[in-house]
């Protein structure tokens, strides 16, 4: 996008400079017998000032557009978009995702004005030939196309909210029914709309729900105006919370009050749906970058309890046409009963590693990371928790904490930072360690590298992968989104 909005601004310049700086002043300079015997019949007489020619309909159109296309573009911008230009009441407002979603909508007055900038074109009379409109059609079309399924389609995927949660961090938990035909794999994201914060805004969210599962679920932390107002509209509808259980404020189908209307639209694909297609996964999740990355997990998990399962029943089918086959004396030909095939999962290994600033994030999947803990007995996942406001491993600064937490997770089995069965590191990883251990691990492997988050460490990783691929023999294949 940035690639286009940046080539958009070059062909403007250039267009709007050729007018200006040579066209126009060419025009108004021109002799008299030159302007009579090519001009007249365009220009009118007498000859028009510069001044005539800029208040003219393509003048007029050309600068309007001009003018809307630098508002979409400067409000889109990260210091405004992200809130990081802080401006004096009431000037705030054209900071922030929604002045940068609002600006971006000006593209229709655009549009309709670049058709109007097209029919008045000097020095062409020729309908056929004004062809801006044939430009326009196609995206047109597609964009309307889209809306409109994007209509039908939220209007057919209707959800109820079956739990809400509020976590430390200003993180929103909402867990909704899944409509019957929306089907979707580990990876994916959906587009969000609440009527109640905005009739036309959607917002993109990971699914942090497995295929599995007979729900969907998202995690929204709160970083711009709407994030903000969703969760103040949930809060407001949400109980204090209840001994035991995290979360700041919950709700559920239990409460008595009514929760806000939700729609969505999806599934859509993401770089972590194809994680399957590996023979080892490493995911690297920084901070809320983690939600992608918890619906493999679950998946992973259900595909293991699965494959126990079926190996399990498998087992006690075998037994039992065992005791059948010694107890038959009559028959001459002993019975055998056709025993299933083991479904087996490509992926030997996934190694989860999420690293966050604030010790309340561990919160947001406490539940998933016990679950994984307690039930993987085969060692398939296994997880890495870094919390990077703490001193690393070894600094004396952090020494007392570290010799705490090793004792009552030896004593109890859970780490005393995140509350969870998973241990918890100080600092940030090292990288290059960590590829190189999973290098050396597992030769001739193909390793799928997912990541999520900042775009700084995402460079690192990819010229990591890079640089062991040309070394040995395991294959590192790097994939990468941001929010």
């Amino acid at each position: 996008m940035q690639t286009i909005a940046a080539a958009i601004s070059i062909g403007v310049i250039l267009h709007v400079g050729n007018h200006l700086a040579c066209d126009f002043p060419r025009l108004i300079s021109s002799s008299n017998d030159k302007y009579k015997k090519f001009l007249k019949n365009d220009f009118g007489s007498p000859k028009p000032t510069y001044i005539d020619l800029v208040k003219g309909t393509e003048g007029v159109t050309g600068v309007l557009m001009v003018i809307f296309m630098a508002i979409a573009f400067t409000l889109a911008t990260r210091w405004f978009r992200r809130n990081l230009i802080k401006l004096p009441k009431p000037f705030d407002r054209i900071t922030g995702f929604n002045a940068f979603w609002y600006s971006h909508h000006l593209f229709v007055i655009v549009y309709v004005l670049l058709i109007i900038h097209g029919e008045f074109l000097y020095l062409v009379h020729i309908w056929y030939r004004r062809t801006t409109w044939m430009y326009l059609a196609v995206p047109v079309l597609l964009y309307a196309g889209e809306r409109i399924l994007r209509f039908f389609r939220s209007g057919f995927s209707t959800v109820r909210l079956l739990k809400v949660a509020i976590y430390p961090g200003g993180v929103l938990t909402l867990q909704m029914s899944k409509p019957p035909q929306f089907r979707y794999k580990s990876g994916q994201y959906m587009f969000v709309q609440c009527p109640a914060v905005s009739p036309f805004e959607w917002h993109p969210f990971s699914i942090t729900s497995a295929p599995g599962d007979d729900y969907l679920s998202v995690h929204i932390r709160q970083l711009g105006d709407w994030t903000q107002a969703l969760k103040r509209l949930f809060s407001e509808v949400c109980e204090p919370p209840v001994a035991g259980k995290s979360g700041l404020l919950r709700a559920d189908e239990a409460t008595k009050k009514s929760l806000p209307k939700l729609l969505i639209d999806g599934p859509y694909g993401a770089p972590a749906q194809d994680y399957s297609k590996y023979d080892v996964l490493l995911l690297v999740g920084l901070g809320i970058g983690a939600t992608p990355f918890i619906s493999i997990l679950k998946d992973l998990l259900n595909n293991i309890v699965k494959m126990e399962e079926q190996a399990d029943s498998v087992s006690d089918t075998s037994k039992a046409s065992d005791v059948s086959v010694a107890s038959s004396n009559e028959s001459t030909t002993p019975n055998r009963v056709p025993s299933k095939r083991k479904k087996t999962l490509k992926t030997t290994n996934a190694y989860f590693y999420w690293v966050t600033r604030e010790q309340g994030s561990f919160d947001w999947f406490k539940g998933v990371m016990n679950e994984v803990a307690e039930l993987d007995q085969r060692g398939v996942i296994e997880m890495h928790n870094y919390l990077t406001s703490v001193y690393e491993e070894g600094d004396a600064r952090s020494a007392l904490i570290t010799m705490v937490q090793a004792l009552n997770h030896a004593k109890n089995g859970v780490d005393i930072v995140s509350g969870t069965r998973v241990r918890t590191h100080f600092a940030r990883p090292k990288w290059k360690n960590v590829l190189s251990k999973l290098s050396s691990k597992h030769c001739n492997a193909r390793i799928g590298v997912f990541y999520c988050g900042a775009p700084v460490l995402a460079k690192e990783l990819s010229k990591l992968c890079y640089e062991l691929n040309q070394k040995g023999s395991t294959k590192f294949e790097f994939h990468k989104e941001h929010f």
